[in-house]
C-alpha cells in the first residue's frame, strides 16, 4: 500500500505541476498549436485524477460496455490525440509561405 500511495501521490504532483504550466501558458499564447497540446495536458491530469480516485475506492469503476471501460479508454487516448492534432497544426502552419 505505500508504495501504491508513493507511486500515485507522486503522478499527481508531477501531473499538477505539468497542468499548472499548461494553463500558465495557456494564458499567454492564444496559438491553435499549443491550445491543442494544452487540452491534452488537461485531459491527462483529469485520467491521473480518476484513476487515482478509483485505486483507493473512492470511485467505483469505470462505465463498460461489454466488458469494455469506455472512460478509461477514452481518458487514455484523448490526450495523445489533442496533441497529434496540435502538432499536426503547427507542422502545417509552418510549410505555408
Amino acid at each position: 500500500m505505500d508504495t501504491t500511495f508513493a507511486f500515485e501521490a507522486s503522478h499527481l504532483v508531477c501531473g499538477a505541476f505539468a497542468t499548472f504550466c499548461a494553463i500558465l501558458l495557456w494564458s499567454r499564447t492564444r496559438d491553435m498549436a499549443w491550445t491543442f497540446v494544452i487540452i491534452g495536458a488537461i485531459v491527462s491530469y483529469a485520467d491521473i485524477v480518476l484513476s487515482t480516485l478509483r485505486v483507493f475506492g473512492i470511485l467505483g469503476p469505470a462505465a463498460a460496455y461489454n466488458d469494455i471501460p469506455l472512460v478509461r479508454i477514452a481518458f487514455a487516448n484523448i490526450p495523445l490525440l489533442f496533441s497529434g492534432i496540435g502538432f499536426l497544426v503547427a507542422v502545417n502552419r509552418r510549410r505555408l509561405p
